[in-house]
């Protein structure tokens, strides 16, 4: 049976005169692209099962400016903070989950100069924080004993620092991790970021996500972990050029989680 998805918007909370512990701020990705729906899902699967309070500005949500921001349009990403962040104060909002570290960047370092100050976690933080507090518990299910590496997101990993959380999350599925030789701080980037994702391909003879994508099948594994929608889509592309959709899986840290526990 399908299970039924309850995603309250922050309207209808405020209209209830409640306010939730997290926002979950969906961003371009999750909200329009196909594949990218599919992680937004399976957090919201995951924040269900866990009873976390959580909220999503659904129309009232716009893209946080970093790509235009990347791109080199500082008027464009100013006028789509302002937006945002008018929203955000006016519902008095502190505390924001996102499974995209481009929103992720930009919404902690780059709002609080325009006044927008909140705390700002990736989900992979927040899915650890949940499992420390005793109100997620992850088993391996489907996933024990499978070869996971995980490629780490720049805007994640180098930008802020975060690479724990998402490997402790993978260990916790009883999976083997494996790590590829350019990981973490010497992590290699998937291509997608700084707005490359939206541009053709400067001269070369390799796409930097063939690259990596080879990084990453060098460890043989059955499930390459992301932990970013762009990332995901770039690794996917990899994954199909090299004709290996039949044996490697591209996946998000929360489908895994979601998926393990057959949410």
């Amino acid at each position: 049976m399908q299970e039924v998805l309850i995603v309250p918007t922050m309207a209808e909370m405020m209209s209830q005169g409640k306010q939730p512990e997290v926002l979950f701020w969906v961003g371009c990705a999750g909200s329009f692209d196909d594949r990218s729906k599919k992680i937004t899902k399976a957090f919201v699967r995951i924040l269900n099962r866990a009873n976390v309070s959580f909220a999503v500005l659904g129309t009232e949500e716009s893209c946080t400016g970093d790509p235009a921001k990347r791109a080199g349009n500082e008027f464009l990403f100013q006028m789509q903070a302002m937006t945002n962040i008018e929203v955000l104060n006016g519902y008095e909002l502190r505390k924001i989950v996102t499974a995209c570290p481009h929103c992720f960047n930009t919404l902690k370092n780059e709002y609080p100069e325009l006044g927008g100050k909140y705390e700002v976690l990736h989900h992979t933080e927040f899915l650890k924080s949940l499992m420390n507090d005793g109100r997620l518990t992850i088993e391996g299910g489907q996933f024990k004993g499978k070869r996971i590496t995980f490629h780490d997101p720049c805007y994640l990993g180098r930008a802020n620092n975060v690479y724990e959380a998402p490997r402790d999350l993978i260990q916790k599925l009883d999976a083997e991790l494996v790590e590829m030789k350019r990981s973490r701080a010497n992590g290699l980037c998937c291509g997608a970021g700084g707005a490359q994702m939206f541009k053709d391909a400067e001269p070369g003879n390799k796409e930097i996500n063939i690259e990596r994508t080879e990084d990453a099948l060098e460890t043989k594994p059955d499930i390459i972990a992301a932990g970013c929608p762009f990332c995901n889509t770039m690794m996917t592309d990899g994954i199909k050029n090299k004709e290996k959709e039949g044996e490697v899986k591209v996946m998000d840290i929360a489908e895994l989680i979601a998926n393990a526990q057959d949410l």
